[in-house]
């Protein structure tokens, strides 16, 4: 719901959800949290800070090697996120060898 009206759902989101469901090896390299639209996304603000609340975003674990063709990595509050569908996509196709966005 936003403003009163919906339900909606985030194409960008769901791009991601059916991703998952195609290669479902990904899922146990993932903890997948589904949050609420209205902002302020406690847990977003959290792990990285205010300005960085949109959705999807793909916080990691650990510190990159080093850059992944076609990922903009950014960085906040010490932690390394990628945000949306197709970076995400890609930076887990790299990673994992799952299929690329096209």
């Amino acid at each position: 719901m936003d403003g009163g009206k919906g339900p909606y759902y985030c194409p960008h989101c769901a791009q991601l959800v059916g991703l998952l469901e195609f290669y479902p090896a990904l899922k146990p390299h993932l903890d997948v949290c589904w949050l609420d639209f209205p902002r302020p996304r406690a847990d977003l603000v959290e792990l990285l800070g205010e300005e960085h609340q949109s959705c999807p975003v793909l916080v990691l674990g650990n510190v990159p090697s080093g850059p992944i063709a076609g990922v903009p990595m950014q960085q906040a509050n010490g932690r390394w996120f990628i945000e949306g569908a197709e970076e995400i996509a890609t930076y887990l196709a790299q990673l994992y060898g799952s299929g690329l966005p096209h």
